[in-house]
């Protein structure tokens, strides 16, 4: 049977939960808006090569090295201005892939260079999001994340909450783990709890077993953001047979959504290849597996080549995919009814149509 293509792909009704506002610009977009602003740091103003940069910097294989590109993207989004056209043209390009439901996370503490505050920041980015999925199909919300190495969590965590029902679903930490554990913030997550909030942590990524040790048992996360190195508590004897550790055996348990950005994750050393992924394992043992971006511009991704990706390389068909995105669906920080939604009234109609039109279907 013939692999799915990209173009076929980007047909199905996918749910995206990974994705950085600020790794997601359009090089065109950094370059105009830097002209905007007087910014002059960048490293070309040429459009083709920016975008090159971009990835460059990102494929080294290191996390601290993957979040210095993020000083130009985030230099341009410092105004009411910026900051909803790159909301609008991000929600624009998620719908052109196909998406119908998207949680967008971004730092609202980063932008605050020109004295906004960050409840305007919000109003700019969800009035981006609102405009740039109308008549589209694409449910966008937010999460507002804290970065970890700083000390503002319990504020942003504040912030989410005060904004939940305007279409912020969620809080997150983000930012280099060593050294910065989650930990560091249990104020935060303490108070997310006591509101009813919901949170993801960014654990297991460059960081091993006790960051998702961590943002599960002591910080109760709901969701874990890359969550790769839960393959360390998982051993593979030479018939193929996997033994699960404690944690690995609570994780997936418990149903706890891992929010795997395979390129991402190759191109900060996170994994060494897509085909040595943990991805292909953590699926086969049924975890709570999800697909997603993190940084589209920096690892010149969509969701779609993401999962054709993972068609060439593990021979995913469309039961996978779908697998993957009612998984995905199942862990949005949107209401139970309006998930149910649109798993019964577009995801599931979206993918039997697909699968119905199939060759020798």
């Amino acid at each position: 049977m013939a692999s799915l293509t990209l173009d076929q792909i980007r047909l199905a009704p996918k749910v995206l939960l990974h994705d950085h506002l600020d790794g997601g610009l359009r090089p065109a977009t950094v370059v105009e808006l830097a002209d905007e602003c007087g910014y002059t740091a960048l490293p070309t103003t040429d459009v083709t090569k920016l975008g090159g940069w971009f990835r460059g910097g990102a494929h080294s294989g290191s996390l601290v090295r993957y979040l210095e590109t993020f000083s130009h993207t985030v230099a341009v989004m410092q105004t009411p201005e910026a900051l909803a056209r790159v909301a609008r043209e991000c929600a624009e390009d998620l719908a052109a892939d196909g998406i119908v439901y998207a949680e967008i996370r971004f730092a609202p503490e980063l932008h605050t260079e020109n004295g906004l505050s960050l409840d305007a920041i919000v109003e700019a980015v969800l009035d981006g999001l609102r405009a740039g999925s109308e008549g589209t199909g694409l449910h966008a919300r937010v999460l507002c994340t804290a970065m970890r190495h700083q000390a503002r969590s319990l504020e942003i965590a504040e912030l989410a909450v005060r904004w939940r029902d305007q279409g912020v679903v969620g809080f997150d930490i983000a930012g280099a783990e060593a050294g910065n554990p989650p930990t560091r913030h249990l104020d935060a997550f303490q108070y997310l709890q006591r509101a009813n909030g919901h949170f993801t942590i960014h654990a297991g990524e460059a960081f091993g077993l006790p960051s998702i040790w961590e943002a599960v048992q002591w910080c109760n996360a709901d969701r874990l953001g890359h969550g790769v190195r839960i393959v360390d508590d998982i051993s593979v004897d030479v018939e193929g047979q996997a033994s699960l550790g404690p944690l690995a055996n609570y994780v997936r348990d418990t149903r706890v959504p891992l929010e795997m950005c395979p390129s991402s994750n190759v191109h900060t050393g996170a994994a060494r290849s897509i085909a040595t992924h943990p991805i292909g394992l953590l699926r086969d043992l049924r975890f709570r597996v999800t697909v997603n971006t993190d940084n589209r511009l920096m690892s010149d991704v969509t969701l779609s080549s993401e999962f054709a990706t993972l068609v060439e390389t593990f021979g995913y068909g469309w039961s996978d995919i779908r697998w993957f995105t009612l998984n995905a669906m199942k862990s949005a920080f949107l209401p139970f009814d309006q998930r149910l939604d649109l798993i019964d009234d577009v995801i599931k109609p979206g993918f039997d149509a697909l699968a119905a039109s199939a060759p020798g279907a």
